[in-house]
């Protein structure tokens, strides 16, 4: 299960480091997203941070685990949050799917790596 859990947090944390500095650049793409979601602007870059920050702890995940076990729980329920936004919006299940794909791996991760969880800082 190491591998899987090394290549779910590379694989994820290209993912999230992309996805998230190219909200807070303001890419048309996203931009435009988040207007046709009805959601304000700022929302848009926070949720950037939010997906960069997530990038960040899998990264640091690498040398201490409980942080990528850590993001795999904040990255999983963010992207819950984003499938909700793409049913409440009824976007297709092509627009969706990559979504639903974020939010399941994230999850796998954190499974993968829950026993770590005791040496993240405060638990």
């Amino acid at each position: 299960m190491e591998i899987v859990a090394i290549v779910l947090q590379a694989l994820l944390g290209l993912a999230f480091l992309g996805a998230g500095f190219s909200k807070i650049a303001g890419v048309q793409m996203h931009v435009d997203n988040f207007k046709n979601w009805h959601l304000p602007q700022w929302f848009r870059v926070v949720t950037g941070l939010v997906e960069a920050a997530g990038a960040i702890a899998l990264i640091l995940g690498f040398w201490e685990p409980s942080w990528a076990a850590v993001a795999g729980l904040w990255l999983g329920f963010t992207m819950l949050v984003g499938v909700l936004v793409h049913v409440r919006v009824k976007d297709s299940f092509k627009q969706t799917f990559p979504a639903v794909i974020l939010c399941v791996l994230p999850i796998v991760l954190f499974l993968i790596l829950s026993g770590d969880l005791s040496d993240f800082p405060g638990f």
